[in-house]
């Protein structure tokens, strides 16, 4: 590992700590130059062992904003900026938890002006203009900012740019995996199972090869042909079974519809696993090795699943999948897992395989009886698109069903799975199911618990809004006046005087949410505790109710609210972890009415963390993991220590749609703009980092293929 450039290479001292590797710069006289940092890694490591850097500034090591690097193939990154004058390392984490990063090669080359120019211009002469121009008339932060801009700028963009940059085979990676492959020990037999009636057969064809083509060879295609009206279909058939005895084909009479097909091919099935395909889809030729390297990796597996996306009838990819690790709440909403999906087959046997009568969404039928119960543990998300999913009309996809019959049977589906602990479903929006939970008779006391200073005028409206926007029936507020001294606010408490629902406690010093929030939950007499910010306003009356339905749940643990702006956009939905270097609100500034991404804005899904602006959860817990922490995080990041706190006991947070609140956000306490605040907002950054380090490099429900430059779900 070399420093090289106009000076002679220098060795790199590399050490490693609890986030990864560190590289001292200390002695490289490198602070403040513009540089390329390249790292190759190893262009067969699994998908979720890349790596991220970032840049370690000052004394205390906080760490800046991951760099954006750019891939360049082979397994080779690299990054051209100018580094922090105040840059003392550089830190290289694998982007997943609990997994060390392996770099074959890290340099570090000095970039001379003119060379920086010359690669700007080749990407951006608009923007190199500029940048050279202002760097003409002494505006040099102007002209620093434009070339940065340049020099990041890509000519490719969009997804079929990230399918060349990122997840195209060269004939070195086929033929390191075919290598990989021939030194396994017992590689494991994997199934097919394809029904089949009346496809088009230059699609049957093409899904056929797929399977043929695919550089795992340990294989068998299980093929059920439904009773297909085009003699060509069988006559096709039979053709691909005597070219390869991996195909197995069977016919049936009559035609049984979907359910019934899948399930005589599940009953050929001789692999341990079995994978589905629809009859007019396709597998990329990586796609079964993938799914034998995570068998081998964990041999208790019972669920697997990737990414996918769609193919229309030329061949064109468009509208990937990038999707999270399990998430239970969000597969009651929507059968998010297909496809790729996997299943053992001795546990897909046990189950009764597909059920007649839920055809349009047997799918998610089976899914939601298979994970019912079972340890997430035995489930994993290969974030890599491994199915593509023909979009083409006409191609006689079992897809192709009424709306309004697969909306039923998803609904019937889940009112099955969730019955027994006296939960219902519904139609919510977009068609998706809404999981509807019990609420107890009498409903429990909710603790409200406000910390302010003065602000009454915010104050008043989210005290209007507890008292006569909510239609909850059993509410105590606690709010925690930390040193008011406007006669507003003193008048407001007065005229709440006799209101046995409210009590003022008095908390003198200097601001600390975390404390604040301890002292109000130790006051507090509710079974469920729900943290509010004094500038959130109530805008519908049922948002109570489901916060505290979804927290009485006993595999929750907190549970957060949509908030809005004043004007409509999305404020908070949810938390994504490694955004901006420890988290950020997903989908921030989105409209109200924007269903984000594949409906993420409209259905309860789990998060690694929510909000303390408004969480919701049930004391128990909250005494359980010992509450804020008030002494490292007073102010910023204690709501998502303390979610991930919650996390590590078993518990699930869950994000809300069907609780929405307006958040007037940091219009009481102000925003992060003097020295004081920010050195406090830096030392609680590195708590995080300290603290979470490894979670922080992967959240569990973002995809690792999406920007981490904020938490939009874009490439």
């Amino acid at each position: 590992m070399l420093t090289s450039g106009r000076r002679s290479p220098q060795r790199l001292s590399v050490a490693h700590d609890a986030n990864g590797l560190r590289i001292d710069l200390s002695g490289l006289d490198l602070a403040g130059t513009w540089v390329t940092i390249t790292l190759t890694g190893d262009p067969g490591a699994a998908r979720d062992a890349r790596m991220l850097m970032s840049v370690l500034v000052a004394e205390e090591g906080r760490a800046s904003t991951p760099l954006a690097d750019e891939p360049l193939g082979g397994g080779v990154f690299a990054w051209t900026g100018q580094l922090p004058a105040a840059a003392r390392a550089l830190r290289i984490a694998a982007l997943a938890g609990g997994r060390a990063p392996t770099p074959n090669r890290i340099a570090i080359h000095r970039r001379g002006r003119l060379p920086l120019i010359a690669r700007a211009l080749f990407r951006s002469p608009e923007l190199t203009f500029w940048a050279v121009y202002w760097r003409s008339v002494g505006k040099r932060v102007r002209g620093r900012s434009f070339l940065d801009r340049a020099l990041r700028y890509r000519t490719e963009s969009g997804y079929p740019a990230w399918i060349r940059r990122r997840a195209t085979l060269s004939p070195a990676d086929r033929r390191r995996i075919r290598a990989e492959i021939l030194a396994w020990d017992d590689p494991p037999l994997i199934s097919v199972a394809m029904p089949v009636h009346d496809p088009s057969p230059r699609v049957l064809r093409a899904a056929l090869r797929s399977v043929c083509d695919q550089l795992y060879p340990h294989w068998e295609l299980c093929i059920v042909d439904d009773a297909s009206t085009d003699p060509a279909i069988p006559a096709l058939l039979a053709r691909q079974a005597a070219a390869d005895p991996r195909i197995k084909v069977k016919r049936r009479s009559e035609n049984g519809h979907i359910a019934r097909a899948t399930n005589d091919a599940i009953a050929m099935a001789a692999g341990t696993f079995t994978a589905f395909l629809d009859h007019d889809d396709a597998l990329p030729v990586e796609a079964l090795y993938e799914v034998a390297r995570v068998i081998r990796a964990d041999p208790r597996l019972v669920l697997i699943y990737s990414d996918e996306d769609k193919i229309d009838a030329g061949g064109r990819r468009f509208e990937p999948h990038f999707k999270p690790d399990f998430d239970r709440e969000l597969l009651y909403g929507q059968n998010y897992v297909n496809h790729l999906t996997v299943i053992r087959t001795e546990a897909l046997r046990a189950v009764g395989g597909l059920r007649p009568g839920f055809e349009g969404s047997q799918d998610h039928d089976l899914l939601l009886r298979l994970t019912d119960g079972l340890d997430p543990s035995r489930i994993r998300h290969i974030p890599a698109v491994l199915y593509h999913w023909r979009a083409a009309t006409g191609s006689g996809t079992f897809s192709d069903r009424s709306l309004a019959q697969a909306e039923a049977a998803r609904l019937t589906a889940l009112a099955e799975i969730v019955a027994p602990w006296g939960a219902r479903a519904e139609r919510g929006p977009l068609g998706f199911n809404r999981l509807v939970r019990p609420m107890p008779t009498p409903p429990p006391r909710v603790s409200v618990i406000i910390p302010t200073r003065d602000r009454a005028e915010l104050l008043s409206v989210t005290l209007d809004g507890l008292f006569t926007g909510t239609d909850y029936p059993d509410i105590e507020i606690v709010v925690i006046d930390n040193d008011s001294r406007e006669p507003e606010t003193a008048a407001l408490f007065s005229a709440y005087a006799r209101e046995p629902r409210l009590r003022v406690l008095p908390a003198p010093g200097a601001f600390n949410f975390s404390d604040l929030s301890n002292r109000g939950a130790a006051a507090a007499t509710g079974p469920v505790l729900l943290f509010l910010n004094n500038d959130v306003e109530v805008i519908e009356p049922g948002w109570m109710r489901e916060l505290v339905a979804t927290a009485l749940d006993p595999t929750v643990g907190a549970v957060g609210a949509k908030l809005l702006y004043p004007d409509g956009t999305v404020q908070h939905g949810g938390v994504v972890l490694g955004i901006g270097g420890v988290a950020s609100h997903s989908h921030h500034g989105v409209a109200d009415e924007d269903p984000g991404y594949f409906g993420r804005m409209v259905q309860a899904r789990e998060v690694s963390a929510v909000t303390g602006a408004c969480l919701a959860m049930r004391a128990e817990v909250f005494r359980a993991v010992g509450g804020f922490d008030a002494e490292r995080l007073k102010v910023a990041f204690n709501d998502v220590d303390l979610c991930l706190r919650i996390r590590a006991a078993g518990y699930r947070i869950v994000w809300t749609p069907f609780s929405r609140l307006v958040h007037h956000e940091s219009k009481s306490r102000g925003r992060e703009d003097t020295p004081e605040k920010r050195a406090r907002f830096e030392g609680e950054a590195n708590t995080m980092l300290e603290r979470w380090g490894a979670e922080l490099k992967a959240d569990p429900y973002y995809n690792v293929n999406l920007s981490r430059n904020s938490a939009h779900y874009r490439l």
